[in-house]
C-alpha cells in the first residue's frame, strides 16, 4: 500500500498537557521520502503561480518554508516570536487559548505587492497564522496562500482564514484537538 503524508507523522498522547493528542512531524521531516513527498504536496498547486517569498512560522514552518523556498528559487522570510528577530520589527498580537503572544517580521522583509505563500505545519485555531497574515499585509504584500501538512478541523482555523479571503490548502486532517 502506497504511503500517504499523514502516514509519516506519529501522535503522541497527553503532550505537552492531559487530554491533548500531539501530532508530531519531526517523524515525517526525518524521512526523506516523506519530507520530499510533504515538500512537493505543498508546492504542487502553486505551480505557474508567481510567488516572490514563502513565509514561514515559528518554528516548524521555517523547516517547511525554507525547503519550499528552495524550490522555487525564492527567498525565505520568517515570522518568529517576539524579541527573537535582531533587526527593526513591526509586531503582531494575538490570542492564545490561554492568554496571548506576539509574533514579530523585520519591517523591511517583504516589499508592497510581493506575493507570498504563508507555510507552517499545523492548522489549528488559525491564530498564529492570522497574526502572519496580518503582518504581511501591513507590509504591503499579498497572501497567495496559507499551506499547512495538518488541519485540526474542529478547531476551526481552516474556516477562520477562509473567512478572511485566503486560499487554504492542507495535506491531512486529524480528528480532536
Amino acid at each position: 500500500m502506497k504511503k500517504t503524508v499523514k502516514d509519516y507523522i506519529r501522535t503522541i498522547a497527553d503532550f505537552p498537557h492531559e487530554g491533548i493528542m500531539f501530532r508530531d512531524v519531526t517523524t515525517l521531516f526525518a524521512d526523506a521520502r516523506g519530507f520530499r513527498m510533504a515538500i512537493d504536496q505543498l508546492l504542487n498547486p502553486y505551480a505557474g503561480t508567481r510567488i516572490d517569498k514563502v513565509v514561514g512560522l515559528e518554528a516548524r514552518g521555517f523547516i517547511l518554508g525554507g525547503a519550499i523556498a528552495h524550490q522555487l528559487s525564492v527567498g525565505f522570510v520568517p515570522i518568529r516570536k517576539k524579541g527573537k528577530l535582531p533587526g527593526t520589527t513591526i509586531s503582531q498580537a494575538y490570542t492564545l487559548e490561554y492568554g496571548e503572544a506576539v509574533m514579530e517580521i523585520h519591517d523591511d522583509a517583504l516589499q508592497p505587492g510581493e506575493k507570498v505563500l504563508i507555510v507552517d505545519d499545523l492548522l489549528a485555531t488559525g491564530g498564529t497564522c492570522e497574526a502572519g497574515i496580518k503582518l504581511c499585509e501591513r507590509l504591503g504584500a499579498e497572501i497567495v496562500a496559507c499551506a499547512f501538512v495538518i488541519d485540526l478541523p474542529e478547531l476551526g482555523g481552516r474556516k477562520l482564514l477562509e473567512r478572511l479571503g485566503m486560499n487554504v490548502h492542507v495535506l491531512c486532517e486529524f480528528e480532536g484537538a
